[in-house]
């Protein structure tokens, strides 16, 4: 696979690297450092067939236009984007193969399933997702919480994110709490607590180390070489794995 990196040397990059199983054909990174480019700009001829980005979300504009320079897939594991990134992310995928995902956790992908059908099975019943990671951890609520978010509207239309609670914040009948709680070095944890005035469903994931999400980014890569154009997510290559 001839991948270029972005964020090579970052945590998640170099993990990147070493799940690839093969030196990438090229790696960007802001410092510079390891043989990695600052820009794409300054990339050689490599001819890519896939980026995969876990750099920043400010980044999203660069990485889109050298993927569509290059007519290659892309793969964005970053979180945070402002709506102006997204839309480059989704105008994109008119033209190139994108994966973009809020998590690259296949168990994720799988509790999001477990979510919808949790939340059809119990129409009446709070909703609450709790979301726990790392002290350096910069955006919240995190990517994820918002993609379990989405997976209970799927069933519930009416459903509206509530981010925090403080002060006289009554819960209203159609609200998804949300809450963030950042310390230590936690990896991620993400749980859905579903409850009824007779019981409590509580649904987790908890990720033991980073390597998972770059395990999932490789599966992610592969799935998305030869497709065509158009936006990929975790729930896409779970469909086609059941095949």
């Amino acid at each position: 696979m001839r991948a270029v990196i972005c964020g090579a040397n970052g945590a998640m990059g170099k993990l990147l690297c070493a799940a690839l199983g093969e030196p990438p054909v090229g790696k960007v990174s802001i410092d510079g450092e390891n043989g990695a480019c600052r820009h794409f700009s300054e990339l050689p001829d490599v001819k890519p067939e896939i980026i995969i980005d876990f750099s920043h979300h400010s980044a999203a504009p660069e990485v889109i236009a050298y993927a569509l320079e290059q007519n290659c897939a892309v793969v964005i594991g970053t979180t945070g984007h402002t709506d102006a990134e997204k839309q480059l992310i989704y105008a994109a995928a008119e033209k190139i193969p994108v994966f973009f995902s809020g998590n690259m956790s296949l168990g994720i992908a799988v509790l999001c399933r477990l979510a919808a059908q949790a939340a059809a099975a119990f129409p009446e019943a709070d909703i609450e997702i709790l979301e726990i990671h790392h002290n350096r951890k910069v955006d919240a609520p995190s990517g994820t919480a918002h993609m379990l978010f989405r997976a209970v509207k799927q069933v519930r239309p009416n459903a509206v994110e509530h981010c925090g609670r403080s002060g006289e914040c009554k819960r209203t009948r159609d609200e998804i709490g949300i809450s963030s709680l950042r310390m230590g070095n936690v990896v991620g944890v993400h749980e859905i607590h579903v409850c009824t005035p007779n019981q409590t469903l509580t649904l987790r994931h908890e990720a033991h180390n980073r390597a998972m999400f770059a395990d999932g980014a490789m599966e992610a890569a592969r799935f998305l070489l030869g497709k065509p154009a158009g936006l990929y997510d975790m729930e896409a290559l779970l469909t086609e794995a059941r095949k």
